[in-house]
Formats: structure tokens, sequence, C-alpha cells
């Protein structure tokens, strides 16, 4: 578990937001298929299944591994997954908000955007970064990276290879098991739901996390500042904003099916 900073209790506002590591408050990256079917597991490292209707969606949430989230799309329920993309225990759920609400805004039972890129461009799966500045590098080793103007996050693609299980890699944070955020998409996943990921990366609005739970050394890179307390009488208030979701989306303390609070 990374050290935590020694600060006075209280909520920070967070940003670059992908620098803000797992929350512990709800996890807005659930919120947009809080209507899906959910399937909780009791047995195995997979605690907890989120499905489209027709099963042909599936977000796993594997609390204590390495892998947290993993989402993959099929063209039916009994079919190998079509793309997978695996994010890590490190991950801002606010970033992961961006693929999920992509998804529920696309699924319908005779949909199959969600399966299919209509892009051959590398370039359109990380648009929003390079529209936001961010630096193309050179190919090197059949890669392209694209790293932000600070140095800590960026993507990173295969142009050479047809079929790589880790076809881009959106990452952000030094490395190191308890500091770098990774997203890990397959070849085939469609390049508007990769940019709609990458676009969370360069939303400006800050996400809030506790003082007291906030690692150490995302402390030392990121800007912290203090959200303003209230008076007890405007609690209420308070609960509001540490619950906003990502872009300041106000979000429920509990998503039915979520699994905020069961992480080991």
């Amino acid at each position: 578990m990374p050290e935590p900073i020694h600060t006075p209790d209280g909520d920070l506002h967070v940003s670059p937001r992908y620098l803000a590591g797992l929350s512990g408050d709800a996890d807005p990256s659930f919120e947009p298929v809080a209507h899906w079917p959910h399937y909780h597991l009791d047995e195995g490292e997979c605690q907890l299944v989120i499905a489209s209707p027709d099963h042909r969606i599936k977000i796993g949430w594997f609390g204590d591994d390495y892998d947290v989230w993993q989402i993959s799309a099929a063209k039916d329920a009994a079919s190998a997954a079509t793309w997978t993309a695996r994010i890590n225990q490190n991950t801002p759920p606010e970033l992961v908000y961006g693929l999920t609400s992509a998804l529920a805004a696309e699924y319908d039972a005779e949909s199959e955007t969600f399966l299919k890129s209509s892009s051959y461009r590398w370039t359109d799966a990380v648009q929003p970064l390079l529209d936001a500045g961010w630096e193309r590098q050179p190919l090197a080793r059949g890669l392209v990276n694209v790293v932000s103007p600070d140095n800590l996050a960026g993507a990173t693609i295969d142009v050479v290879n047809s079929d790589p299980a880790d076809a881009v890699t959106l990452w952000a944070g030094p490395p190191g098991w308890g500091t770098r955020a990774e997203f890990v998409f397959s070849a085939r996943t469609p390049k508007h739901l990769i940019a709609a990921t990458a676009a969370e990366f360069v939303n400006p609005a800050p996400v809030v996390r506790e003082a007291r739970n906030f690692p150490r050394r995302l402390a030392q890179l990121a800007t912290l500042v203090p959200v303003p307390q209230v008076p007890t009488a405007r609690s209420g208030a308070l609960t509001g904003r540490r619950n906003a979701g990502a872009g300041g989306i106000p979000r429920p303390a509990s998503v039915p099916g979520s699994p905020a609070g069961r992480r080991r």
C-alpha cells in the first residue's frame, strides 16, 4: 500500500486528474451501467460482473488483483471477446468513467458500434491528447509514444504488430506498483472508445480525494488544493462535492452493485 501523506483530515481537489489514484469513495466508473444486470460472485478473483442485457459487454471488477477492471465486448454472449481492456489498481475511476459512459451510450440490442472501429488511423485513438498539446514522439521499436507536457502521462501505440494484446496503453504516474496507472487495450478495440477514455485524461476538472489516504509519491507530483470546510449545518453540500464524479457530476454515495468499499 502506498504511504499516505500526513495532513489533517479533509478533502483535496487533485489535478491533473490522472494523478489522483484509486478513490475510496463511491465509484463513478459504474454509474453509466448501474441499470445493467449485476452478478456478485462469492468465489474466485472476480468479485462482480456487470453485463449488458444481452451479455455482449462485460465489466469485471477484481478488487484484490492488479487489473482491477477487466472489460470486454463480443459479438454474442457465447463468443470469444472481440476486444478487451485491462485497467489496473492505480487508475482513477473518473478516467474509467470515460470508457463505461461511452459503452452505455452506444449500447442497444441492435448496435455493433462498440465492436468495430470506423477508422484505421492510430491517431484517432489518442486525438484528444494531441488536441490538448501532448507531444508525439518519433517511432521507436514499432511503438509511437504520445506524452503529456509534464511527462507524467502518455499513450503507447503499437503500429507494427497486427493483433497485439496491448495495442494501445494509456498510462499515468511514475513507474511502480503503487503509482503507475494503466489502461491496456487489445488491437481490435474501437478507436473511438479509446479516445473517449483519453478525453478524461485531459479533462481539466479536478477530482476529490481524502487527504489522509492520498499516496505520498503522487502528492509530490500533483497539485493539491484543500476543499474548503463548511459548517455542520451544510455538511450535505460537502458530501455532494465529495461524491462528484467525472467532470464534477454528482454521484450517489452508493451506486447499485458498486464495488466501492468492497476492495480488501
